[in-house]
Formats: C-alpha cells, structure tokens, sequence
C-alpha cells in the first residue's frame, strides 16, 4: 500500500564564493518549520564530495501543507537573503511513496 505522505526533495546550488553566507540561511529554516503545522520530517544535507550542494528531504502530511509551507515568513525572508547567493533557482519536486 502506498503512503499518502507527500514527500519533498528541495535542491539547493550555492555560488562557490557564497557558501558560508548561504549555510546558517539554509539551517536557520530547518527549527521553524519542523514546527509548522504538517511537517513529518525536514531535514537538510550538504554534499561531502560538492559542499555549494545542499538537499532539503521533507516529509509532509499533504500538498496543502506544503504550499502553506511556501508562504510562511521565514521562507520568504530566507528566499529572499539567499536569491544572491545561488547559481541557479533551487530545484523543488515532490514525490508520492509507490513502493
């Protein structure tokens, strides 16, 4: 049976020179929204061999508390103080447990 969970993989890439200011950005996000109201698991990872890559790997109730997730204050203060900071749009997709 598959879970009705969604889950999230938010792929974040740093300017090289920019990683520093954008790491406490990134986990600055990680305490307010594990408190948000359908959070499951959010946790984020930094890439041993790549250190500018970051992944977010979140475990929400539904896609309605995700995009709630999208409009909180501080993902818009964070996408805001870190739109400088990276090489590219992060890479957000979101996935359903099949298997």
């Amino acid at each position: 049976m598959a879970n009705t969970t969604v889950r999230v993989l938010a792929r974040i890439t740093a300017r090289p020179d920019k990683i520093e200011e954008l790491t406490p950005i990134l986990r600055g996000l990680v305490g307010e929204t594990r408190k948000e109201s359908g959070c499951i698991s959010y946790q984020l990872l930094q890439n041993r061999a790549d250190p500018g890559d970051f992944t977010f790997v979140e475990e929400w109730e539904s896609d309605s508390a995700i995009d709630s997730h999208f409009i909180t204050a501080h993902l818009q203060n964070a996408f805001s103080e870190a739109a400088s900071l990276l090489m590219k749009e992060p890479d957000i997709r979101r996935y359903y447990v099949i298997a």
